[in-house]
């Protein structure tokens, strides 16, 4: 099965049902949406007609992106997604590297091909599951990203549980705020393939975003918390108009106990989360709604998904009983089929069989997965290992706290402090003594911060996820001098 198999299927099904809903030229039923994927696909099928070619689409959230999106993979080719938001020298380097034969950058180009190619089809191109589907660049909280190749069965086997997990259905209305890029690209082919309905926002505002609501009925929403505080966090955020919403699904970074419920209270009970990484794109793990309003449950991205084996792995490579702290390693037809060009990381990636993560975590009796953090962050201090996410998630527990990131210093006496970096919500206050104090009491003196800066933003990655490494190379100056 090709994944555009799942969007030809709807388009048999259900040709009259609304597929994409207020887009410029306005609603799109599948039956015009197939027509313009095909007339698109046959353009990119002229422009190259090798099988297995890339294109990359470098788009904001349009409907032309969408198209380009649906065309790339109903000509046979391999897509590769390129943020616009990224400077001009990454998306160069991601260029270089990937070596697209097209690259469509530019809206007015899609509708000019659609106009030359209208009621023309593709080719029909039959490639193998282990085929490149996609290369997308990893985005982790440390190191440089890489290019890493999803292939035709990685994103058939995504698709697949993420429809059934959230059991997406017919009348589903699914609202991409978030980057096509990124994390919401996941839920494109799922939505398509029950039959459900699209709408599109090129500028993720929280005006746009809660008018788009009721506007179109919608239930299904995904969005990394970046995108989730600027809904809840305004004194006026809406409680109204959002009685449609079934699943608001967050990834790409974990959220403290305290925003999870401040968002149910926004939106409702309809909070879910899931766990994946490029190298395992998606749902890793998650967790539906109703097990996030249990307490116990704040704190873990959910049991593993159908298409993925999760163990908890030593530094030997042994599998470690639950309840343990080691890492997380992943099996399964999830995983990707290695990063491009780069044999060496893939081997030292991916060990017979296992995708390690590079992630901290442990498992529970009843399966439920917590992150503790990111294994290279661990923090040795004074022979203690000291796991950042723990710190965060105590510092998240003070009420002034809106957002932290916890880092290693080095240190003549022991080896690793412990340093925190804290955004305060505003017109709260609260001072590095009070929030050192709080952990001293949750954690022990160990895992409390030496120094905890206070800044007025946390750096992020491209796709929103904050970065430890880059934060500390923020303050780097600070710390140089605060070591003097």
């Amino acid at each position: 099965m090709q994944p555009i198999d799942r969007l030809y299927g709807s388009i048999a099904r259900n040709p009259g049902v609304v597929a994409v809903a207020g887009t410029a030229a306005g609603d799109l039923t599948y039956a015009q949406l197939g027509a313009l994927v095909a007339a698109l696909a046959a353009a990119f099928q002229d422009m190259d007609g090798q099988p297995g070619s890339r294109a990359g689409i470098c788009l904001g959230n349009t409907v032309e992106h969408l198209l380009a999106l649906l065309a790339t993979y109903a000509a046979g080719k391999v897509w590769v997604p390129l943020n616009p938001r990224n400077a001009c020298a990454e998306l160069d380097a991601m260029i270089a590297v990937t070596r697209p034969t097209i690259v469509v950058d530019d809206g007015a180009t899609v509708r000019a091909l659609l106009a030359k190619w209208a009621t023309k089809v593709p080719v029909r191109v039959e490639r193998d599951a282990e085929d490149a589907q996609i290369i997308k660049f990893s985005g982790g909280s440390t190191g440089v990203p890489k290019p890493v190749v999803q292939s035709i069965r990685c994103v058939n086997a995504q698709a697949d549980a993420i429809r059934d997990f959230f059991e997406f259905r017919a009348d589903d209305v699914n609202l991409i705020a978030a980057p096509l890029t990124h994390g919401a690209s996941c839920f494109v082919l799922p939505i398509l393939e029950v039959g459900g309905q699209h709408v599109l926002i090129e500028q993720a505002r929280a005006k746009a975003i809660f008018d788009a609501i009721p506007a179109h009925a919608v239930t299904t929403m995904y969005a990394p918390p970046t995108l989730l505080y600027a809904l809840i966090d305004p004194p006026d955020a809406p409680r109204a108009g959002v009685k449609s919403l079934r699943h608001v699904i967050y990834s790409a970074a974990p959220m403290p106990p305290r925003r999870i419920r401040d968002c149910q209270r926004v939106l409702g009970p309809v909070i879910e989360t899931a766990y994946g990484q490029v190298e395992a794109p998606q749902i890793i793990a998650a967790m539906r709604a109703s097990e996030l309003l249990a307490d116990e449950n704040l704190t873990s991205v959910g049991r593993p998904s159908s298409v993925a084996t999760v163990g908890i792995m030593d530094a030997d490579g042994a599998m470690l009983p639950r309840g343990e702290i080691g890492e997380i390693v992943v099996s399964g037809p999830l995983l990707m089929s290695g990063y491009l060009d780069r044999p060496a990381d893939t081997a030292r990636t991916m060990v017979d069989g296992w995708l390690h993560t590079g992630d901290l975590g442990v498992m529970d009796e009843r399966d439920y997965l917590f992150i503790r953090g990111r294994l290279r962050e661990v923090i040795n201090s004074g022979g203690f290992k000291v796991f950042p996410g723990d710190v965060e998630a105590a510092l998240a527990h003070h009420p002034a706290v809106a957002e932290c990131a916890v880092f290693g210093v080095e240190d003549p006496k022991w080896g690793e402090a412990v340093n925190a970096a804290v955004v305060v919500r505003p017109g709260m206050n609260v001072t590095g003594e009070e929030l050192t104090a709080r952990v001293k009491v949750e954690l022990g003196s160990v895992k409390a911060p030496k120094k905890v800066w206070f800044v007025e933003r946390l750096e992020r990655n491209a796709a929103g996820k904050v970065s430890r490494a880059a934060v500390r190379a923020s303050l780097e100056q600070q710390i140089a001098r605060d070591v003097r």
